[in-house]
């Protein structure tokens, strides 16, 4: 599933099976998808196009029906957001990146880039709520995370 910006994550969305060998309450399987195209002339690259999608992977994502509520869901849904602000921030990069030979090794290094960054606030987002359960750092990471969203807005996602 595509992020959109009009859709908000519910618990049926979550397919997988919960693993009952973990405190965790809920996992957000989610991430980013791309690939791109070269044109050339004679050996020379004239030019290039990319697609950047992020995603929600329904069968790999679950919760524990027991323990999950709706502040939970909330915290699985800005996993999803940050994903897709990663996403923004890539093709705000791809943008960037000029005509040349060297196109190809340079999108796939920004593609490796990205993919750490996300990771490192992932964890940074879990670490600093306590996946969830401060609610005060909890509330900060929401309003942060919609700001960065709107700054990045002109990238947003489209379906």
């Amino acid at each position: 599933m595509s992020w959109n910006e009009s859709y908000k994550l519910t618990w049926s969305d979550f397919k997988g099976p919960p693993n009952k060998n973990t405190s965790a309450v809920a996992v957000t399987a989610s991430g980013i998808t791309f690939g791109f195209s070269v044109s050339k002339t004679d050996d020379r690259v004239v030019g290039y196009t990319s697609e950047v999608h992020a995603h929600f992977y329904p069968e790999k994502s679950w919760y524990k029906k027991d323990e999950a509520d709706l502040h939970v869901l909330g915290h699985e849904q800005l996993h999803f957001n940050i994903t897709e602000l990663h996403a923004r921030k890539f093709r705000q990069r791809i943008d960037q990146v000029k005509v040349s030979n060297s196109v190809r090794s340079q999108l796939k290094q920004l593609h490796n880039t990205i993919n750490k960054e996300l990771s490192q606030m992932q964890n940074t987002y879990d670490s600093e709520t306590n996946y969830s359960r401060n609610v005060e750092a909890q509330a900060k990471w929401e309003a942060y995370i919609a700001v960065e969203l709107k700054k990045l807005s002109k990238y947003k996602s489209v379906d």
